[in-house]
């Protein structure tokens, strides 16, 4: 019984751990630093939405995804101003 209830602990704890991780990378426009929470599903034609450590949180459009050596380009458009830009995201 203790047993049963000591592994429960250690994966509810590594199950809620894993989840405060963030995607950390630049949004090479505007040279600003942007996080995107886990869980979000970040695939062409979805929208994200990305913490921006200048502008707070933003909505975008993944036009295009691609690998480029450690990082990956999110090719993007601002929902709210129609703009383009590029998020490279360290590739964890």
């Amino acid at each position: 019984m203790i047993r049963g209830s000591l592994l429960l602990a250690v994966v509810t704890a590594s199950i809620t751990c894993t989840q405060a991780f963030a995607w950390d990378g630049t949004n090479a426009t505007t040279g600003s630093s942007v996080e995107i929470e886990r869980g979000q599903l970040v695939r062409s034609g979805r929208t994200i939405e990305v913490y921006d450590s200048d502008q707070g949180y933003k909505e975008y459009d993944v036009d295009s995804i691609r690998r480029s050596g450690r990082t990956v380009e999110i090719e993007a458009t601002d929902t709210s101003t129609g703009e383009s830009t590029t998020l490279e995201m360290d590739d964890n």
